[in-house]
């Protein structure tokens, strides 16, 4: 299979556009698509933060339901907008605040329509893919090599926000330890969740959440070629969103 996968895009529409067009897919039909074979790849985060989480959203539901020709699995932002668009009690912050304002702003049957789009994109959605005979999985935040296969609430947890050890640092986000430096397994794991200043490559885990909506960059793993592809952000840089894994615990 050839498949082109795309870190955490937090509604960054110009650079999932370049990205996308960089990688050779053509937007001529409004989506992007590829004259090869080639199909597109989603870690998940498709939403919020950025200026247009909800038109990435809708894209995203027309590769994936209508034309068959990408893979998505969902991340923590993508589960909390779920749930919000269930009518669900969720917290409006962290990210959230800017989809919804988005949604707001919508007339009621466009609302209705995303609404609707984006719950049957999550619903068929699985918690994590195992692709291309078991040789490649796609999950949001990563995953242990034990718990590939399984769909438990642990595994649940794993997948949408990483190993948290349940200590916080300063600025309230949870200590995450570094899963990736243990991991010895023989599938390729590519994942985001945790913005980082370059794509992080170790022991057969590829993180390309390259903070776009922090002012650092889209990026791709070209699979089976594992070539990185990167565009640039056009979001102002926050520096302290990055984080540095020699400062995660790794207990």
């Amino acid at each position: 299979m050839k498949i082109d996968i795309i870190g955490d895009i937090h509604g960054c529409l110009p650079e999932f556009q370049n990205l996308t067009s960089k990688l050779g897919y053509k937007w001529d039909s409004g989506i992007p698509l590829h004259p090869g074979n080639r199909v597109l790849g989603f870690v998940g985060d498709l939403t919020d933060r950025g200026p247009a989480s909800l038109r990435v959203a809708e894209i995203v539901w027309e590769l994936v339901i209508n034309y068959k020709k990408a893979y998505y699995t969902p991340g923590n932002h993508c589960n909390k907008l779920y749930r919000f668009f269930l009518g669900n009690k969720v917290q409006i912050k962290h990210g959230l605040e800017t989809t919804v304002a988005e949604y707001e702003s919508l007339y009621k049957k466009d609302q209705q329509s995303i609404r609707k789009k984006f719950i049957e994109l999550y619903e068929k959605a699985s918690l994590y893919l195992v692709l291309d005979k078991q040789k490649l999985v796609i999950a949001h935040a990563g995953i242990k090599q034990e718990y590939i296969g399984q769909t438990h609430a642990k595994v649940k947890e794993f997948v949408l926000y990483g190993d948290i050890s349940g200590e916080k640092h300063p600025d309230g986000s949870p200590v995450r330890r570094d899963w990736a430096k243990k991991y010895h397994g023989g599938a390729c794991i590519v994942y985001g969740h945790t913005p980082v200043n370059e794509p992080r490559i170790i022991n057969n885990t590829y993180n390309i959440d390259t903070g776009a909506v922090f002012g650092g960059m889209l990026t791709a793993l070209r699979y089976p070629e594992m070539e990185i592809v990167s565009v640039p952000s056009t979001m102002p840089y926050v520096p302290e969103k990055f984080k540095q894994f020699d400062l995660i615990s790794s207990k």
